[in-house]
C-alpha cells in the first residue's frame, strides 16, 4: 500500500504539467509500468507501479534544468511514499545530476521504458495507421537503428535499461511493444 491513490497522483501531476504531450506521456507509462507488473508477477502491486510511472516526469515541464531533483522536493514536502520518490527520481540515473541508481526491478522498468515509450509512440505516428496495433517488431527496430529518428530518445538509456534488466534489446522492444499495444487496445 502507497499513501497516495492514482487519483491524487494524476491530480499531483496535473498541478505541475498543463501539456497535452506531457501528460499523455505520464499515462503511457503508468499503464505500461501496471503491464509490467502484472506480467512480471507483482500483480499485487500494479497500481504502485502505476503511480511511480505517472508521477516520473512530475518536475519536468516546470523544472526542466532540475529534472528528477525537483520532484523529490515536491514529493518529499507532501509526505508521498518515500520509495515512490526514491523510483520516480531513480529513472535520471546517468540523465540527470541525480545519483540514485535503479536496484528495484520496477525501478529498472522503468528506467528502461521511459524513453522507450517515447520513440514507439513516434514510429506509431509515421505510420499510416498511426497505431502500435500493427507495427511490428521489425518496424520498430529501423525506427531505433536510425539516428535522426526521435532523436530526443536516447538509444543509451533505452541499451541501459536492457541491460540493467539483463534482457536482450529485441525482448526489451518487443515487451514495451506489446505494453503499448495493450494501452492502446484498452483507450481506444
Amino acid at each position: 500500500m502507497t499513501n497516495i491513490t492514482k487519483e491524487e497522483a494524476w491530480a499531483l501531476l496535473k498541478e505541475y504539467n498543463k501539456d497535452e504531450f506531457h501528460l499523455k506521456h505520464a499515462e503511457t507509462v503508468s499503464f505500461v509500468m501496471e503491464y509490467f507488473a502484472g506480467k512480471l508477477g507483482f500483480e499485487n502491486e500494479e497500481e504502485f507501479w502505476g503511480i511511480v510511472g505517472l508521477l516520473h516526469d512530475l518536475d519536468f515541464e516546470m523544472y526542466p534544468e532540475e529534472h528528477c531533483i525537483k520532484v523529490q522536493e515536491i514529493l518529499n514536502e507532501r509526505g508521498i511514499d518515500p520509495r515512490i520518490t526514491r523510483a520516480v527520481a531513480s529513472h535520471g540515473y546517468g540523465l540527470t545530476p541525480v545519483d540514485i541508481k535503479p536496484e528495484h526491478l520496477m525501478e529498472k522498468i522503468l528506467f528502461a521504458t521511459d524513453e522507450l515509450t517515447g520513440l514507439i509512440w513516434a514510429a506509431a505516428l509515421m505510420r499510416p495507421s498511426k497505431s502500435t496495433l500493427d507495427m511490428e517488431l521489425k518496424s520498430l527496430k529501423k525506427k531505433y537503428k536510425t539516428p535522426s529518428f526521435a532523436a530526443g530518445c536516447s538509444r543509451d538509456a533505452i541499451q541501459q535499461g536492457a541491460d540493467m534488466l539483463g534482457w536482450e534489446l529485441d525482448e526489451l522492444l518487443s515487451q514495451t511493444l506489446e505494453a503499448m499495444r495493450a494501452y492502446e487496445s484498452t483507450n481506444n
